[in-house]
């Protein structure tokens, strides 16, 4: 992999063949698009990009990021055009609920790998930037990195409701142990649409199978579905 991202390849000739990306991957390619965006950039990190950044998982499929502006966006979506990225739809990935918001992510693939780019926020889910930690990768400008908490990560895994989104949640827990349910569903309360409590709710009784969630949790919910 080392030697499929160098800095002054010819970007017709970039070539990516695995079905995920580890680590080391993700911090190359970061590093290579610092090579091509035009501007310096700074954007947030969750899904299994921040999880790989947080040590919870070692691959992934998708790199998801999260913009202050479409302008930074577009500057982000120029670069990886030329390392041979193509816009994708989002049918088959996201369901029609999440397809018919407003603030949808712009999707680019190659091969098997893909980036979800999203601007302020997270189907309209408004992120509460509680940032643990960031990465910074220099090129010809600098990419920065900021990568989200456990908490606000289960919150937004609630949120996208991909394939394996429950997944990562459940290895989230496992390896955590204790999560502030308190701060998840206030959180989700805060959010102007509903369905995101909805989802929320939902993902919470399928968790009860591995975690204890206090039913008072349950309760603030439902009361504030009503």
């Amino acid at each position: 992999m080392a030697n499929q991202y160098k800095k002054n390849q010819p970007p017709q000739t970039v070539r990516y063949q695995k079905q995920m990306i580890n680590i080391k991957d993700q911090e190359e390619l970061l590093r290579l698009i610092a090579d091509y965006i035009e501007e310096d950039l700074s954007c947030i990190a969750i899904g299994g990009t921040a999880m790989m950044f947080s040590g919870y998982k070692t691959t992934t499929k998708d790199i998801d990021l999260v913009f202050k502006d479409s302008k930074d966006r577009e500057i982000f979506i120029k670069a990886i055009i030329k390392l041979g990225y193509k816009e994708k739809s989002l049918v088959n990935v996201y369901d029609e609920k999440r397809i018919e918001q407003k603030n949808k992510p712009k999707m680019f693939s190659r091969g098997d790998e893909r980036f979800d780019l999203f601007v302020k926020d997270i189907f309209g889910f408004e992120i509460n930037q509680n940032i643990v930690q960031q990465e910074d990768f220099l090129g010809n400008k600098e990419l920065n990195v900021k990568i989200i908490g456990k908490d606000d990560l289960i919150l937004l895994k609630a949120v996208t409701s991909r394939e394996k989104d429950f997944e990562d949640i459940e290895t989230i827990i496992k390896i955590e142990k204790i999560v502030n349910w308190d701060y998840i569903t206030k959180e989700a309360i805060k959010q102007k649409d509903k369905w995101f409590m909805l989802d929320l709710e939902e993902t919470m009784h399928k968790l009860k199978k591995i975690t204890l969630i206090q039913e008072r949790y349950f309760k603030i919910l439902h009361n504030n579905l009503k």
